[in-house]
């Protein structure tokens, strides 16, 4: 059907809007966009973006484009198919996109010579484009004619008043009679309405859901979109079906200027600000970072019940630690499904629980060696990977969080580092950042967390270079903490003692007490936090003595102090946690249950936000 034939038909569905054959043909379109992410000499990453733009939602999809000289060396969320003409079609879960959802795969391009952008067609590309989102890229320019763009934005235009009138509620006392398929627009990103769940967030068919009461506690112009629902005699709603098509078209408007700026302007929280909102943290260390899989270091399957306990425990954020690449092709560094899969559903158990999520690339083998020799590599890899992570969860809101990589440094070389070292280490932070913003969606305003060299707090003040970056207020820094070492990794130390509370200077050490942690945390608040940088302290804890009478006293004493101290720094310390509860552990929970382990020494570090 060409443009022609389609600007009649959308004339003709306008003359008659009881022409139900009209209304189908346009219920159903979707914009397809090439989006070039990164670019390097021989290759680049980019994403195909399937955004509805009907007023039904499509049940699966298949897209083609071809080139001219670039050619497809790996994929990821969807099933390839053919060999230039190129054909991508929906997985399992990401086959159903609503009105006004966006969904997206991505590749890895072998490009041999210019980048290019082909243009992205079928079935329901009623608005086909292509644009590049990397300013970075040498682009080979490949669109439709000015007068075929202005046909297809008239017929978009027309189109768009076709949209049936929709009820949103802004708010309830009470529940409402409601039929059709209905949403939850959760501060601009759509999650599905709970069936069961009453009140807060669920987790239903395996997908997070949220509540209707809670969805509609929303202030305009979020809350239940879509469907067609009469509002009981107690609710307050807004009935105005032109305000809702406003809304949506508002809401497309500037998720596109933000994927197509270079320089946008956050609307949300700074990362200041939201690392207040944090609170206390605590790492499910051992389990998704386990080089071979989530049980090879001893440690069972995550569950909802185990988180459920977290958070019921006072804890508001958790750490994700994550080992991608044996779940990767060796070649390509394209990530399997069923890993990212198991991942996303980890990360919507925190969601489930209202928590926050700072998920990461841990140490993973060790493959980000910070050398000129290795630079490249390093970064090439990354840009792969977290292109990948980060498309997959680019529709995930501001309570998840991405951080670029772990304790980057030379293996072996705890010393202070080289300029080699820590220049290339800092590029790391920069092309991670690249990478994500690239992705679009949710990601272009992320809160994206860096790492100083060997998350040590005085090579991140000498040395750490903030990434630049589109989005302002949006960047934190991650450091670690577990100073004095005798004391609190070292078990074969006599150093049992720690701070003032003390008895036995033998057993104590002379540095790292109570005024070295204040003056270390005082450093991180000066440096980054007093100039608009959130600071995470991904790290710290102490581990057991079991043998040792009198130690729990003062491994409790410890992490009270550095818990209170760096919160009232303002940081988000985050307790680390390796499932293991014998002699040199350092669990808080039983990983099987969720029960506590050690009550008093969990309340020393919660009660710290107090």
């Amino acid at each position: 059907m060409n443009i022609s034939q389609l600007k009649k038909l959308a004339t003709a569905a306008l003359l008659s809007v009881g022409l139900c054959a009209s209304q189908a043909s346009l219920a159903q379109s979707a914009s397809c966009k090439y989006v070039v992410g990164n670019s390097w000499g021989g290759g680049a990453t980019a994403s195909i973006e399937i955004t509805n733009t009907g007023t039904s939602a499509i049940n699966g999809w298949n897209v083609s484009w071809a080139y001219v000289n670039n050619r497809i060396s790996g994929s990821w969320n969807t099933t390839l198919s053919g060999s230039n003409p190129y054909s991508a079609a929906n997985l399992s879960w990401n086959g159903s996109v609503q009105p006004g959802q966006t969904v997206s795969f991505g590749m890895q391009v072998t490009t041999n010579g210019a980048v290019e952008i082909p243009v992205v067609s079928g079935a329901i590309c009623r608005a086909a484009s292509s644009t590049a989102s990397s300013t970075r890229s040498s682009v080979m320019s490949s669109s439709l004619s000015s007068s075929a763009r202005s046909s297809s934005s008239s017929i978009r235009s027309s189109s768009s008043s076709l949209l049936s009138s929709s009820i949103r509620p802004s708010s309830s006392s009470s529940t409402s009679a409601c039929s059709g398929v209905q949403q939850c627009n959760w501060y601009g990103t759509l999650y599905p309405l709970c069936a069961t769940t009453q009140s807060g967030w669920g987790y239903e068919n395996n997908k997070s859901c949220i509540s209707r009461t809670t969805c509609m506690s929303q202030p305009s112009p979020f809350g239940v979109m879509g469907g067609a629902c009469v509002p009981s005699s107690s609710s307050r709603s807004s009935l105005s079906s032109s305000s809702v098509r406003s809304s949506i078209s508002s809401s497309r408007s500037s998720s596109i200027s933000s994927r197509s700026s270079s320089s946008v302007s956050s609307g949300g929280l700074t990362s200041v600000e939201l690392t207040k909102r944090m609170g206390i943290g605590w790492n499910i260390g051992n389990s998704l970072d386990a080089i071979g899989g989530e049980t090879n270091w001893g440690n069972p399957l995550i569950t909802q019940q185990l988180i459920n306990s977290v958070k019921a425990a006072g804890f508001k954020t958790i750490r994700l630690p994550v080992a991608w690449s044996k779940f990767s092709n060796e070649q390509n560094f394209v990530i399997q499904s069923a890993w990212m899969d198991r991942v996303e559903q980890v990360v919507n158990y925190a969601l489930n629980a209202d928590m926050y999520v700072v998920m990461n690339i841990h140490w993973d083998n060790g493959w980000m060696q910070p050398t000129y020799a290795q630079q490249n590599y390093v970064n090439n890899r990354l840009t792969i990977m977290w292109s990948q992570i980060a498309t997959r969860f680019s529709n995930y809101d501001d309570r998840l969080l991405f951080a670029g990589t772990n304790e980057v440094m030379v293996d072996g070389d705890y010393g202070t580092p080289t300029p080699e070292y820590y220049t290339v280490q800092n590029s790391f932070n920069q092309t991670f950042v690249n990478a994500v913003r690239a992705t679009g969606g949710k990601n272009a305003t992320r809160h994206l967390v860096v790492q100083g060299f060997n998350t040590n707090i005085d090579h991140t003040v000498n040395f750490a270079v903030i990434p630049t970056d589109t989005v302002s207020n949006r960047l934190m820094m991650e450091v670690h903490y577990y100073d004095p070492y005798n004391f609190t990794l070292n078990t074969s130390s006599n150093i049992t003692q720690w701070g003032s509370i003390a008895t036995n200077p033998s057993a104590t050490e002379t540095w790292a007490n109570e005024s070295y942690t204040d003056a270390q945390f005082q450093k991180m608040k000066t440096n980054f936090v007093d100039r608009g940088i959130g600071v995470i302290l991904g790290e710290y804890g102490v581990v057991s003595r079991l043998n040792v009478s009198g130690h729990e006293t003062y491994r409790n004493y410890w992490n009270e102090y550095i818990t209170k101290s760096a919160y009232t720094h303002g940081m988000v310390p985050v307790y680390w946690d390796n499932g293991f509860s014998g002699d040199g552990g350092m669990a808080l929970f039983d990983r099987n249950n969720g029960n506590q382990l050690y009550p008093n020494l969990i309340q020393a570090i919660v009660k710290a936000d107090d």
